[in-house]
């Protein structure tokens, strides 16, 4: 079983945008009737399939298949709700790890995260300069909720 352990921080500043060119991503949600979330995402041209588990701590499994970018169009279309998660998204390598930065578009402009995937809770790494405040443990900044709760929408 894949696991997953993930930090997420709020990004400040513009600083991180000459440091890696973008990928546009395109992502739905299948809807469910149980904890798991079942993610469609198309990522520059590939399509991908993911069933992420309920979250524990910050962990949780996850499962991820490449799938053609036709089926992820289909799926997208035919399986999703709307509307979409689309964001920007910029690899950046720094101290042995990459921090994944999205800049979300449509319903979510405005909003920039920063992720950065360990292999376990407790390591330790080095946050660059515009990393700001970590929303790890806020159910509001996951993917799925933005496609359900819009960052236009929030009132605070």
């Amino acid at each position: 079983m894949a696991l997953e352990i993930e930090r997420k921080f709020l990004v400040t500043g513009t600083d991180w945008r000459a440091l890696a060119p973008g990928v546009l991503y395109r992502q739905g949600y299948i809807p469910r009737g149980n904890p798991a979330t079942v993610r469609v995402r198309i990522a520059g041209e590939r399509g991908y399939l993911t069933l992420k588990g309920p979250t524990q701590g910050l962990t949780r499994s996850e499962f991820e298949y490449e799938i053609p970018r036709t089926d992820a169009e289909v799926l997208l279309d035919t399986f999703c709700e709307t509307p979409f998660v689309e964001k920007m998204r910029y690899r950046i390598s720094f101290a042995d790890h990459v921090w994944e930065v999205d800049e979300f578009l449509g319903q979510n402009q405005g909003l920039v995260l920063a992720e950065i995937e360990l292999t376990d809770e407790a390591e330790p790494f080095e946050r660059l300069d515009w990393v700001g405040l970590e929303v790890s443990d806020d159910p509001r900044y996951r993917n799925a909720n933005l496609a359900h709760h819009p960052y236009a929408t929030w009132t605070d």
